[in-house]
């Protein structure tokens, strides 16, 4: 499905500003249910694996070995990712879609070292000058290269730290950033309790799609997870955007105002092999809900299966009468 943006295709014309407005307002709202900024870098708030997505988001003090959670802090990753290898593959709304790769190695004198690629194809789109006559068709496109590092600090705490390379093109315009994530995170296996902290996409735009600069999608981030000892049951509730609390809308409660920052997952582990899962985004579901009762916008599901050496998860995010996103990542060990 082709979407239509108005504006030329020469850098400075009135049409420009058309395109990237038009592009922008639409990313946030097709990215994820984090803040919406009119930015060329949203994508980055986009879950990087189906696990992710069925848990609402809630992803960010996950450490059991799950090589994507050092997108989200990259003190997570711990020796058990050692050769772990990630390829996630989500179908977006529209014709949109996105792919993501990550990898995890354990170097000796250094710790765990991670990579990971996320990748955002927005179709093609259907260019229009300022009278509405068609200039042809063009594309658009997200991609961001990571390498992190984490490792023990002291007894149970491990801190990291992640490297991005950001680039986002519509048509022949590109915009350009470096961006850096901080994190630490506390396990205690004799509880099976995880608690992390992390500053997200913390950098500088070396250059940006129109004459207006594009700004980073920084994000502070507290999360919590925990394995309860007599069902099998992982809870997962992660708070986010913490560094904004301007208020949802007028009259909105302070309980709205706190939830709009929250995203509560859950799994069952029923085996090593067999999961279900659930999540749950409230900011998420206020955006998107079109009906007054029973609209399930912001809420996850999903299921993870392991067949010999193969780890394959499915998640499902509904977006109300808009649809619903499709997610599937197929994992292994190196």
């Amino acid at each position: 499905m082709n979407r239509r943006i108005t504006g030329r295709h020469r850098r400075g014309g009135k049409g420009t500003a058309v395109v990237l407005f038009g592009l922008c307002a639409l990313c946030p709202a097709l990215a994820s249910a984090q803040p919406a900024d009119p930015s060329g870098f949203s994508f980055l708030r986009v879950e990087p694996s189906a696990r992710a997505a069925a848990l609402g988001g809630s992803f960010a003090a996950i450490a059991d070995g799950d090589i994507n959670a050092f997108f989200f802090n990259p003190a997570l990753p711990n020796e058990s990712v050692d050769g772990s290898l990630s390829l996630s593959y989500l179908n977006h709304v529209t014709d949109i879609n996105a792919g993501f790769l990550a990898y995890g190695r354990n170097v000796p004198g250094i710790g765990v070292v991670s990579g990971g690629i996320r990748y955002m194809n927005w179709g093609t789109l259907d260019g229009a000058d300022a009278n509405g006559e068609r200039t042809g068709s063009f594309k658009a496109g997200d991609v961001a290269l990571t390498v992190g590092a984490s490792r023990q600090a002291v007894d149970r705490v491990r801190v990291g730290v992640n490297l991005h390379l950001v680039h986002s093109s519509i048509a022949d315009f590109g915009a350009t950033a470096l961006a850096a994530d901080a994190g630490v995170a506390f396990s205690d296996p004799a509880s099976r309790l995880t608690v992390s902290a992390s500053v997200n996409n913390l950098g500088a735009t070396l250059s940006s799609l129109g004459e207006t600069n594009d700004s980073l999608p920084v994000d502070i981030r507290l999360g919590l997870s925990k394995r309860f000892a007599n069902l099998p049951l992982l809870v997962s509730v992660t708070g986010y955007n913490l560094h904004d609390f301007d208020a949802v809308s007028d009259d909105a409660t302070v309980a709205d105002n706190i939830f709009h920052h929250v995203a509560i997952g859950g799994e069952f582990q029923f085996s090593p092999s067999f999961n279900l899962r659930f999540g749950y985004n409230h900011r998420r579901h206020d955006e998107l809900k079109s009906k007054s009762r029973l609209d399930f916008a912001g809420v996850g599901v999903g299921v993870g299966i392991r067949v010999r050496g193969f780890k394959f998860d499915y998640g499902y995010s509904s977006w109300s009468e808009l649809g619903g996103l499709n997610q599937l990542t197929v994992g292994t060990t190196l």
